[in-house]
């Protein structure tokens, strides 16, 4: 059902979807079943093309916030994975004050492929907000990483580096990020002086 219950939006319209569809797709993503809210993260695109981004960060943002600490791994990646879409669509006020934390917090999750998305995230968000936005919001908890005695987290700060490095920003990674990327060739983990 949660497969394919994102798939009636567009046939049915936006009044429908929203008195019949849209409480459903609460109630799905409330599912005890990982898969199933696994399934309506995935399709969430088609939703937002019917009902627009703003009903959508009405009704379903506080179940996104509420996913991406879940339990599931597959779920809180599917979250990430969404949320360069909804940072372009919601614009810099709504993201800050809704998702901007989160999105750094997942840079110390406890999961790798967590912390990978988090911060091939960073380059995503840098494009869409800017050089400006990043040195501000990006770039001190990339440096408090840095900081993390665990050695794991150390490296994700290098690979935020390696990510920010990659957006055509020369600013943005001259001026404090090159200096932590110098400081970290000197760490005591030998996988993180050679990253």
């Amino acid at each position: 059902l949660a497969q394919v219950i994102m798939g009636l939006a567009p046939l049915v319209g936006k009044k429908p979807t929203v008195e019949h569809l849209l409480p459903l797709f609460l109630a799905l993503l409330k599912d005890e079943k990982p898969e199933v809210r696994l399934n309506i993260i995935s399709n969430m695109s088609e939703l937002n093309q019917v009902i627009g981004i703003d009903m959508l960060a009405q009704s379903l943002l506080p179940a996104i916030v509420r996913l991406a600490d879940d339990s599931q791994w597959r779920i809180r990646l599917a979250i990430i994975e969404h949320v360069p879409l909804l940072a372009e669509q919601l614009g810099k006020p709504f993201f800050e004050d809704s998702l901007s934390d989160l999105c750094m917090t997942w840079l110390a999750d406890k999961v790798y492929s967590i912390r990978e998305a988090a911060a091939n995230n960073l380059k995503k968000l840098t494009e869409t907000f800017g050089e400006p936005w990043a040195k501000k919001n990006i770039v001190p908890r990339v440096i408090e990483l840095k900081k993390n005695t665990n050695y794991l987290y150390r490296m994700t700060a290098l690979r935020a580096v390696e990510v920010l490095a990659s957006t055509n920003k020369p600013a943005l990674l001259h001026e404090r990020l090159v200096d932590l990327v110098i400081e970290m060739s000197k760490d005591n983990v030998p996988n993180i002086r050679f990253r």
